[in-house]
């Protein structure tokens, strides 16, 4: 079994044990980093992140292989798995928490929703406290779509910028997350 399988399997076995009826998930989320300096833009994208939501508890969980990010650039991509997230070490950004601002009913009526969400982020061996700000749309169909756009610092993570580049790279990365869930 590969990484990615063993990763899937963990993440959809993990902790939500609810019925499968009060779980949504998805396999083709969206993340995106984006770094801007006057010397360079880098930005890349990951359009395979997994997603587990547990509607009557608001449990969330993510994880992201970073060897999933693709960037413009192939040495962009070849310096960021090697020198800096160390990919063969460290391979996956995982983020678990919990929404607020949103309960059961609201994820039955159609709309928008901002919400919170607090948890833990582990990137790089490292595991920091987050809360995010976010959106999430109910769909007529039973869907939903959550989008959040926040900024993480590389040295938070323990991620070491060499100072030869250090002016190339920004001090804050900006994060998208775009993730659209089914129901189980």
């Amino acid at each position: 079994m590969t990484t990615k399988h063993l990763l899937i399997a963990a993440l959809f076995a993990a902790p939500l044990t609810l019925a499968a009826q009060e779980r949504y998930a998805t396999r083709t989320g969206h993340i995106s980093f984006h770094s801007d300096t006057p010397m360079e833009k880098i930005e890349a994208h990951n359009h395979k992140s997994i997603s587990v939501l547990d509607v009557s508890t608001g449990a969330v969980e993510f994880a992201a292989l970073m060897k999933g990010f693709e960037f413009e650039k192939a040495l962009m991509q070849e310096h960021f798995n090697e020198n800096y997230v160390e990919s063969d070490k460290f391979p996956k950004a995982v983020f678990k928490g919990t929404l607020t601002g949103l309960n059961a009913d609201d994820m039955k009526k159609a709309g928008n929703k901002e919400v919170t969400v607090q948890g833990e982020m582990t990137m790089h061996g490292v595991t920091k406290p987050v809360t995010i700000k976010g959106n999430f749309t109910m769909e007529p169909t039973g869907a939903i779509k959550a989008t959040s756009t926040f900024t993480i610092k590389p040295e938070d993570y323990n991620i070491t910028i060499p100072g030869m580049v250090r002016d190339n790279i920004a001090k804050e990365i900006t994060v998208k997350v775009q993730m659209d869930y089914v129901k189980m």
